[in-house]
């Protein structure tokens, strides 16, 4: 028998549009089933690793790969039986075409309103490459780049942390408009989290569909770092999101711990209510000011399924999205694990697959 976790959240909202999830009443969050995709994948002369993000739609799956030398995304057919993984199969490798902007792809999504995809890049920082959010054709062909707001610029007074910017990305639940969410504090808004609770919040953006403008934020604050490390390295962010219902949002957080091996990383799953936080568009600063940020609750904590997945690894989970429905009339929710190529010692392309039951 699978171990089974049941994370409950009451939730008191009314009158909000949803998605087949209610917006008040018990949320459950239950573990189903792993599936590791080998790491010697090769798809039109790539090497299938570094996935990022995930999306569904209509019976397709997308995944990003963050290679920054050759930014490219897949369509990848994943079937579910018997409320388990038994296929991922990589169809087709779309790399992008862009030669101006460095692109470390971070998120994915389908455009509902548009027959594009979506994505979010981190830039690079140090090389003074400034994180985008843009859209391409079925191609690969730039479509559409969003503005960004000037703090998200590496020449920003705000100074955004290299390798810590555009990590998350989901449609709004109206389909008015999208949200993407950075991975670490900008600079003049806090610190990285640490072993010791601090106060270090991230920006949450949301862009209008028609104007591919910026019209608000709200900020989101991350949880310490889980684990004491044994080597230096140790950091906690924010790595993907996804709204469910007007200002409700699941939230993807992955703390990692140098020097653990493959118990370093810690991830958990929390459930985000937007609904009162303080639009915070126009604070060049959020240190010393006052505001209030959204609420938060961890509603699935990996390290309760660690005995049920390989090698006991909670690998480095960074991709979020809703599934197909289950044959219990249930909506799926589906993880997917960026492996870094194998870069950083012996890592994963692995799935996940949760059933979402309220």
């Amino acid at each position: 028998m699978r171990k089974i976790i049941f994370l409950i959240l009451c939730l008191s909202l009314i009158n909000c549009r949803s998605i087949d999830i209610k917006s008040s009443g018990e949320i459950k969050l239950k573990f189903l089933d792993e599936f590791v995709l080998s790491d010697d994948v090769i798809i039109d002369g790539t090497l299938v690793g570094g996935l990022s993000g995930i999306d569904y739609q209509n019976g397709k799956y997308i995944l990003v790969c963050d290679d920054a030398s050759n930014p490219r995304f897949y369509e990848a057919k994943i079937d579910i039986i018997n409320y388990q993984i038994s296929v991922v199969e990589i169809q087709k490798v779309i790399q992008i075409k862009d030669s101006v902007n460095y692109l470390d792809l971070e998120s994915i999504r389908f455009n509902s309103n548009k027959d594009e995809i979506l994505l979010t890049s981190e830039g690079h920082i140090k090389m003074q490459k400034n994180p985008t959010f843009f859209s391409v054709d079925s191609e690969g062909s730039r479509v559409n780049d969003f503005e960004i707001p000037s703090e998200f610029y590496f020449n920003s007074v705000q100074k955004p942390r290299h390798n810590g910017t555009l990590e998350g990305l989901t449609k709004s639940i109206d389909g008015k408009g999208y949200w993407i969410a950075m991975e670490l504090p900008l600079e003049m808004d806090g610190p990285v989290p640490d072993i010791v609770k601090t106060n270090s919040p991230v920006r949450i953006t949301y862009f209008d569909a028609l104007s591919l403008k910026t019209e608000k934020q709200f900020s989101y604050h991350l949880d310490p770092i889980a684990k004491p490390p044994k080597e230096k390295f140790a950091i906690n962010g924010l790595t993907d999101i996804l709204e469910y219902d007007i200002d409700q949002f699941f939230i993807l957080e992955r703390s990692y711990s140098g020097g653990l091996g493959n118990q370093g990383n810690t991830v958990k799953i929390f459930n985000v209510n937007a609904s009162q936080a303080t639009n915070i568009y126009t604070f060049q600063s959020l240190k010393n000011s006052e505001y209030m940020a959204a609420s938060k609750e961890s509603i699935f904590d990996f390290e309760e399924v660690r005995g049920e997945l390989t090698n006991y690894s909670i690998d480095n989970i960074e991709g979020i999205s809703f599934g197909p429905i289950l044959p219990n009339g249930n909506k799926s929710i589906i993880l997917v694990s960026d492996n870094n190529f194998n870069k950083l010692g012996v890592q994963l392309n692995q799935f996940i697959l949760l059933e979402l039951i309220n």
